[in-house]
């Protein structure tokens, strides 16, 4: 903790113009410590050699020689703006972790005076906003005790609810957190193997108080792409064709995640396509809310399972009144009265 102090202390002074002096007390409210503590830490780098030097006495105070600068980057000036952008204050990382925004303050000073300016435009250059406005709960809520096991390898016993599931609970080695297309995931070894489980579906985060047992030789991007792959294998084992009216090509994109290919239109405006999916019966679930607005041609069994769909929504809901029936409206307002809430 003290050579944290330290590095801090130092760049806390080469941020002072040249020739202005830094009493104990400013060091010591910029640090969180007691003044005597400061000023055991200024004598601590004049002990070590750094160019730092005191002048007793009102108006007094410590200062670097010369208004000498150190450079503890290393970072080139585009390499510092694509950091700030990621990680600038405003960011998600910065939202999700307290510390993120401390670092990014220390490493500020840490930059020479020509870099400092454009670092400080990158992290004005973008804003993140947590708030989902689904209600749901969001993926940051996890993402930062998840993290911590990974860095300092600690075993998890974590609660996970898959879509439509209560949460079960499981222990994991954590091992990484890997990003796809904006979603996060933990890859972890489970007794299963390894597995990602998805950071906004994780209910609870309760560490076991053993270490993480990593295995020999593991490598995060290696085990990433062949999970990665098996993912995409299943989401595209089933394979659906049908036609599409006019309009609905933008909700079929969304309802297939792009996985989606068309033909020729015809002269109707209809439009063939074939569309990928995990199964036939999931590929039937996501098409049943476009009504007719399209038709599955095939396989079979994409169709039998939209059938079945359709027939438990009209026993749910009742045969519709054809459009123009007198009694229709009435029938509809008495179904709407007395169906269940």
């Amino acid at each position: 903790m003290r050579a944290d102090r330290l590095v801090a202390a130092l760049l806390f002074l080469q941020t002072r113009p040249p020739g202005t002096r830094v009493t104990a007390a400013e060091l010591a409210a910029e640090l969180g410590v007691s003044e005597r503590t400061a000023r055991r830490d200024l004598e601590a780098l004049a002990s070590a050699g750094v160019p730092v030097y005191s002048q007793p006495g009102q108006g007094g105070g410590w200062a670097l020689v010369g208004g000498a600068r150190t450079d503890l980057t290393g970072l080139t000036a585009p390499e510092i703006r694509a950091l700030f952008l990621l990680t600038g204050p405003d960011s998600a990382a910065a939202n999700a972790n307290p510390r993120v925004r401390t670092a990014l303050r220390k490493l500020v000073r840490a930059l020479p005076a020509p870099l400092r300016e454009g670092a400080e435009a990158a992290a004005r250059a973008g804003v993140a906003d947590g708030t989902d406005w689904t209600g749901a709960e969001t993926e940051e809520v996890r993402l930062a005790p998840l993290q911590r096991a990974v860095v300092e390898g600690r075993e998890l016993r974590i609660g996970y609810a898959r879509p439509g599931r209560e949460p079960r609970e499981r222990t994991v080695q954590p091992l990484g957190i890997a990003v796809k297309a904006g979603v996060r995931y933990l890859v972890a070894d489970t007794a299963d193997g390894l597995r990602t489980f998805r950071v906004g579906r994780v209910a609870s985060v309760t560490e076991t108080g053993a270490p993480a047992v990593r295995p020999e030789g593991f490598d995060l991007p290696t085990a990433w792409r062949a999970l990665a792959a098996r993912m995409e294998d299943r989401m595209i084992a089933a394979t659906v064709r049908g036609r599409a009216a006019p309009g609905a090509e933008g909700v079929l994109e969304g309802l297939f995640d792009g996985r989606i290919r068309y033909g020729e239109r015809a002269p109707d405006g209809w439009a063939p396509f074939e569309a990928d999916g995990p199964s036939p019966e999931a590929a039937a679930a996501r098409l049943a809310g476009l009504g007719a607005r399209v038709e599955l041609l095939d396989p079979p069994e994409a169709r039998t399972a939209l059938a079945r769909i359709g027939a438990e929504l009209t026993a749910l809901y009742g045969e519709p009144e054809p459009a123009g029936t007198p009694e229709a409206p009435a029938r509809a307002r008495a179904s709407g009265a007395t169906r269940p809430g």
